[in-house]
């Protein structure tokens, strides 16, 4: 069976907010949490980006069931791997061992503010087994010293260590990522139903383990309202990883964007209150084999009403389609 899970969108919603938003999709019967982990939004329409791990730690608290993930964290220009590492520990500690920490090799718009330049995905992958590889060790206890060519480590130890480390995602969008999700990673994590990152994942060593897509959809019971908010905050997500992992400020996505429309993303995001719509839009993600797909609700305002059909329509639909 498919899970479903529901997208605490740091972008487009306030920390108070978020933390309500996640405690109702625990109440409306999502399977699990995710949460993303920005510095800017990806559209100034968007209009929010606070800290995600201060978020986390209250929904830790306010909630008693649903898992919970960044989805995800960079751990290589804004965060030291050290640092995520004991931010990870202590999460799994507060959720009473609820929680999995996704990594990525992160995206120009959140980590350029450090002023450490933003270099080549070849070495950006460099820098994220790297990084895998210190946050592992701190997770297995005793003291850690470790001079790489991109981290230095210098006697670091978790003191507040769970008995069972927080499983490890990383998300991938080709052959590079996919080799060091399978050699690494306890789950994959990906944006697209492509089944040729699923397959080369296993290629490497991950076969048999969990793998978790996520999927814009815009629940309106106007259409026209779904597709012009839709339009408004998420005309971004076409433009593919590529792009996206590049581009460094929110202005730049809107240029970037200026030209796509309103019916282009209606044929590529789910808006309404079509179920049917909903359940095809989630086909390809199960059909390529992932096991849990986290929805995104677009529209901070709009995620009680969504919540709220979610519990009486969709949640129903989906498993009833994925069983």
């Amino acid at each position: 069976m498919v899970k479903i899970g529901y997208t605490m969108m740091t972008e487009q919603a306030g920390p108070r907010e978020l933390v309500d938003h996640v405690v109702g999709a625990e109440q409306a019967g999502f399977d699990f949490s995710v949460t993303s982990d920005h510095y800017f939004p990806w559209l100034r329409s968007q209009g929010h980006a606070p800290y995600a791990w201060s978020v986390l730690g209250a929904a830790a608290q306010a909630t008693e069931r649903i898992p919970l993930m960044t989805y995800v964290t960079c751990p290589g220009f804004r965060y030291h791997p050290a640092v995520v590492a004991q931010k990870a520990a202590t999460m799994q500690l507060l959720s009473g061992g609820r929680f999995r920490l996704g990594l990525g090799s992160g995206e120009n718009l959140n980590e350029h503010i450090t002023g450490g330049g933003w270099p080549s995905a070849d070495v950006r992958h460099e820098m994220l087994e790297e990084a895998v590889g210190i946050i592992r060790s701190l997770f297995d206890g005793g003291h850690v010293t470790d001079r790489g060519p991109h981290f230095r480590v210098d006697s670091a130890r978790l003191w507040d260590l769970p008995s069972t480390p927080p499983p490890l995602g990383v998300a991938v969008s080709g052959e590079q990522s996919c080799a060091i999700a399978g050699r690494h990673a306890d789950l994959v994590i990906a944006t697209e139903p492509r089944p040729d990152l699923l397959e080369s994942f296993d290629r490497h060593g991950g076969t048999g383990k969990p793998r978790v897509g996520q999927l814009p959809v815009c629940y309106d019971p106007d259409r026209d309202t779904a597709i012009t908010r839709a339009h408004e905050e998420f005309r971004w997500f076409g433009g593919g990883w590529k792009v996206n992992a590049e581009l460094p400020h929110p202005d730049s996505f809107a240029a970037a964007t200026r030209f796509v429309t309103k019916d282009d993303v209606a044929a590529s995001i789910p808006c309404g209150d079509d179920i049917e719509s909903f359940v095809e839009a989630v086909r390809p993600f199960a059909a390529a084999g992932f096991t849990e797909i986290a929805l995104v609700q677009v529209g901070g305002d709009s995620q009680p009403a969504f919540l709220e059909w979610s519990a009486e329509a969709l949640l129903p639909a989906l498993r009833e389609a994925f069983a």
